[in-house]
């Protein structure tokens, strides 16, 4: 633009436009219009470093090729000029030359940007070199500029007044590409953190990769070593939790389990030193396990101790702390046995007679309880050869529920007691408080029921708990136990039965024997063998006794032929028997006792003394009716007396069963038949 100027100068207004302003040929002489080095310029301002934003590559080189352009045009002009110009005007060359040497330096530049700074500012920079692709500066500026067809003038106005309108906007996008800057800078910082605490990271992932691999081959290792070495170290190890709960721990199952593996510890290691292969380490645990043994010795002598003073408590249930404190740690008892037999034998021996003492305290006051129970008096008239209207000596019994209510030869419902469901015995409060009248079969029934039950809980309790003794062992032991127990239970029967002639009463006791020793055998208990046995031998020689007292009570009536004795066994009540012909009393009472004896011995076989001691009562009682027919009378109504009396025994007898029975209902049979023989 200065250019232009300069020319305005040095050309007239109405000079002619040289054609030859477009030729080439001038473009490579002025090389001094090539922009001078930037570092002769001043600094670009802060709105001229706003200005250049605005200015694309195409704006600058267009601005130049045309500038440079019109410049060469101007000197083609003034050589046209200067061979037509009068001579009066000066050499527009000369003029050129003296404004350029007067403004070269700080002029020239600050000329150029005054032509630029009323419209637009100074450009921040200049472009120092141009790369011209080898072309003039001509061919340069004419190849750039070909599309354009505005001025450099127009471009810089459009340019400015762009600026104009935009500049906020400008300003603001300038500010966020700032912003932008910054943001890219710290996040290159991150980035960069990142990539370094990235290599940390991944050097520590390979360190422990390397440790990775050396715990595998140590875990091989050692898996490799714990196949060779552990059963050997798992056979002699002792686990230090068995070892304090043995030494320090309450007696429970888990006490009892650390035992155990103690115990398969000690036998392990006894034996492999006794096939030869003792080793360091056994010879270093041996030590530790006789400690171990000796402390739980220790320990189990005091709990049993303990467990078989707690019996002798009062009013202890000895079933209950059998059951939860001994039987349920039977397991110690076995061990003890087994490391100190001798021990063993003394605490088993201390149980015994706690036991035995046990037993006996309670037995004897359950008797106590018994013999309260009220039982029928017996006298030697309650046989059937007595005398019904004789009174009791010794036993003057009131009321109802005395001997007056009393049968002695009628079984009635004293068959239920072998015939019960009930196997409980009697409470020692409900004997105490009852008021009633028995037969002697219920203390003895009750006192039997008793010992039967505790004689097979004790039994159970002992084979369980003392598991390493044999049964004989066992069975002497329970024995030496109930020993006085068996005592005080024959002294009873022999009490009960001493001076009774209750023939059906003591039957039933020996059926109740029977039953107990049957209900024994099934439990397999045979501790009380001896004692069944031995009650045995005194039921059954007082039945005989009893039996033979009946025998010869009925002979004596046979023998007495006054007519006193006679009329006193009347039924008829009178002083003769010729006008009589119903069954004496002494049948009916004859026949309801061999109905009880029928009964009670259903089940009964030859080997039975019943079965004699009956037949002999039968014949006695055969020979009386023979005696008593002969008394007075004609032989029809002699027939007619044994024929009623047959009768009713073989009345009396119709619903009984069994061997005995039948055998009875034969010899009745035979004996009505002879009588009507005999008629």
């Amino acid at each position: 633009m200065w250019l232009d100027r300069i020319s305005g100068h040095s050309i007239p207004s109405g000079a002619p436009f040289d054609s030859r302003s477009n030729s080439p040929a001038p473009r490579r002489s002025p090389s001094y219009l090539s922009p001078a080095p930037s570092s002769h310029r001043p600094g670009p301002n802060r709105q001229g470093s706003s200005l250049s934003l605005l200015l694309t590559p195409s704006d600058s080189t267009t601005s130049l090729s045309a500038t440079a352009r019109e410049g060469n045009g101007s000197v083609l002009k003034q050589g046209a000029a200067a061979r037509s110009r009068p001579s009066d005007v000066a050499d527009p060359l000369e003029v050129l030359q003296s404004i350029i040497g007067k403004q070269k330096g700080g002029t020239l530049e600050t000329a150029a940007a005054t032509s630029v700074s009323p419209q637009s500012g100074k450009p921040p920079t200049l472009v120092e070199s141009i790369d011209f692709g080898g072309l003039s500066l001509e061919e340069f500026a004419s190849q750039v500029d070909e599309p354009r067809t505005t001025s450099s003038t127009e471009v810089s106005a459009q340019t400015i007044q762009q600026f104009e309108k935009e500049r906020d906007k400008f300003q603001d996008l300038h500010s966020a590409i700032t912003s932008c800057d910054d943001v890219s800078k710290s996040v290159e910082v991150y980035l960069s953190d990142f990539q370094s605490e990235l290599g940390a990271v991944s050097a520590e992932i390979e360190t422990l990769q390397t440790r990775s691999v050396q715990l595998t081959a140590m875990l091989e290792n050692r898996r490799n070593v714990e196949q060779l070495l552990g059963p050997a170290v798992e056979e002699i190890s002792i686990s230090p939790r068995a070892v304090r709960l043995i030494a320090e721990g309450p007696i429970d199952e888990n006490w009892v389990k650390a035992l155990s593996e103690i115990e398969a510890r000690t036998a392990s290691i006894e034996a492999k030193v006794s096939s030869g292969g003792s080793t360091k380490s056994i010879e270093d645990v041996r030590p530790l396990l006789s400690d171990i043994k000796d402390r739980a010795i220790e320990r189990i002598r005091d709990y049993l101790v303990s467990q078989i003073r707690a019996l002798r408590s009062p009013n202890i249930n000895a079933q209950i702390l059998q059951q939860q404190r001994l039987v349920r740690f039977k397991d110690i008892y076995s061990y003890i046995s087994r490391a100190h037999p001798q021990l063993t034998g003394e605490i088993t021996q201390a149980y015994i007679n706690t036991m035995r003492w046990y037993y006996l305290s309670h037995f004897t006051r359950y008797l106590q309880a018994l013999e309260k129970i009220k039982v029928y008096p017996s006298d030697r008239n309650d046989i059937l050869g007595g005398d019904p209207s004789a009174q009791k000596s010794g036993h003057i019994i009131t009321g109802r529920s005395g001997s007056a209510a009393h049968d002695p030869f009628s079984l009635g419902r004293r068959i239920d007691i072998l015939r019960t469901s009930n196997h409980m015995a009697m409470s020692a409060y409900l004997a105490e408080e009852d008021k009633s009248f028995h037969g002697i079969e219920v203390p003895f029934r009750n006192f039997n029921l008793a010992l039967v039950d505790n004689i097979s809980a004790e039994y159970s309790f002992m084979t369980e708990m003392f598991s390493t003794l044999s049964f004989h062992q066992i069975s002497r032991k329970a024995v030496e136990i109930f020993e006085p127990v068996f005592a005080v239970g024959q002294n009873l029967t022999k009490q009960l039965i001493e001076n009774s002639t209750d023939s059906l009463g003591v039957l039933i006791c020996v059926r109740l024997n029977q039953h107990a020793a049957f209900e024994l055998q099934r439990r397999k208990v045979p501790v009380a063998d001896s004692y069944v046995n031995g009650t045995n031998m005194q039921l059954w020689p007082r039945f005989q006794v009893i039996m033979d007292l009946h025998r010869e009570s009925l002979k004596r009536v046979a023998s007495n032929t006054g007519r006193s004795a006679v009329s006193a066994l009347s039924l008829a009540g009178g002083d003769d028997l010729t006008k009589s012909s119903a069954p004496h009393f002494l049948t009916q009472r004859f026949g309801q006792l061999v109905h009880g004896i029928l009964v009670l011995s259903s089940d009964a076989g030859d080997d039975e003394p019943v079965s004699n001691s009956l037949k002999r009562l039968t014949s006695e009682f055969d020979n009386l009716l023979t005696k008593l027919s002969r008394s007075g009378g004609d032989a029809k109504r002699r027939e007619r007396f044994l024929f009623n009396n047959y009768s009713l025994v073989l009345t009396i007898i119709s619903d009984t069963q069994g061997k005995m029975a039948t055998e009875q209902k034969e010899h009745l049979d035979e004996m009505l038949k002879n009588v009507g023989k005999r008629g």
